[in-house]
């Protein structure tokens, strides 16, 4: 049950790795990107930006769609309800640098969802169209779309709806293999993504818990995707999709990175959160990623329930240097 992984073509942008980062509020920022983009993945998205925020350029909208050279290609997305400010959205973020744009119609969340847009689209397939249209008539940049498989289990229209986002120009999909009504619960449906596959000629990427090395192969087999994105099974572990790229290449399983490889991708990932977001706000984003990290490794809930308390960043780097030191040191003997 194996696949090659092949280069693909997202309209004109060439992607020669297939495993890409997922789209995550809260998570992927530009300084996790950047740090996942240097372990290879094939591209990157941003957290999802509301499109309305987008045109009125609000502080936080205009921080989310921050991007620089080296984490190119990357994708921006946006959500939204409106067709024209849409449009207007994906029109400032091509100015601003993006090279692809992708259309959020699949988040499950209620605010998201009562505001009519997210997987909430899956449902009003005439004026998700109108969105798709506007959007890609837009811009000269690819559009993407993310989607999940439907609104619940009789309502699984994520074939029908592939089919009318590449004939309304869209050049990529990916499918979450879950309803919206699943949320994040039971199993990603891997195999019901084949029919998104059978449905169009555009490349389609399978996504959802795919958190270990056989997932990745798993669902590429199931699903006969052209290739996989990664969500969660990134949390703490940015190293994860070079493994998978290697392991769907070579059938060879790499080793997670020394202690001390690790310790320095936390220190270097937590200077980057406090030079992008200033020393506040960067000392609570981090935090969240400082659990990832150490999640499973010796001492760290207590590690974790004291750093959590800690403001300085000078000495939240000095606890995350101690913290590793005795893991070095054991291995090192």
């Amino acid at each position: 049950m194996s696949r090659n992984l092949e280069p693909i073509e997202i309209g004109p942008v060439p992607v020669a790795e297939p495993v890409f980062l997922a789209p995550m509020s809260g998570v992927s920022d530009l300084p996790f990107r950047r740090l996942v983009k240097g372990f290879g993945a094939g591209l990157v998205v941003s957290e999802m930006i509301a499109s309305e925020a987008m045109i009125r350029e609000t502080r936080r909208s205009l921080v989310m769609a921050q991007n620089e050279s080296d984490e190119q290609p990357m994708a921006v997305q946006l959500a939204g309800c409106e067709p024209q400010v849409m449009a207007e959205a994906a029109k400032l973020n091509a100015d601003r640098g993006a090279r692809i744009i992708d259309i959020n119609f699949g988040c499950p969340v209620k605010k998201v969802v009562n505001g009519h847009a997210g997987s909430a689209l899956m449902r009003d397939e005439r004026h998700a169209t109108r969105i798709l249209e506007a959007t890609v008539k837009a811009v000269d940049l690819p559009v993407t779309l993310k989607m999940r498989t439907g609104w619940d289990d009789n309502n699984r229209n994520a074939p029908t709806l592939a089919r009318i986002a590449e004939q309304s120009g869209i050049r990529m999909i990916t499918v979450h293999g879950r309803t919206r009504c699943q949320f994040y619960d039971g199993k990603a449906d891997w195999n019901f993504i084949r029919a998104v596959k059978e449905a169009v000629r555009i490349p389609v990427v399978a996504n959802g818990d795919i958190a270990t090395l056989d997932d990745a192969r798993d669902a590429l087999a199931l699903s006969n995707a052209d290739g996989v994105m990664i969500g969660r099974g990134a949390y703490g572990r940015p190293w994860f999709v070079r493994q998978v790229i290697h392991f769907l290449k070579t059938g060879e399983r790499l080793p997670d990175p020394s202690m001390a490889e690790q310790r320095d991708v936390v220190l270097r990932h937590y200077d980057d959160m406090l030079t992008h977001y200033g020393a506040d706000t960067g000392v609570r984003m981090a935090r969240k990623h400082i659990g990832w990290y150490s999640k499973g490794l010796p001492g760290s809930a207590e590690f974790r329930a004291a750093v959590n308390q800690i403001a300085d960043p000078a000495k939240v780097k000095a606890m995350i240097a101690n913290f590793f030191a005795p893991l070095i040191a054991r291995l090192a003997a």
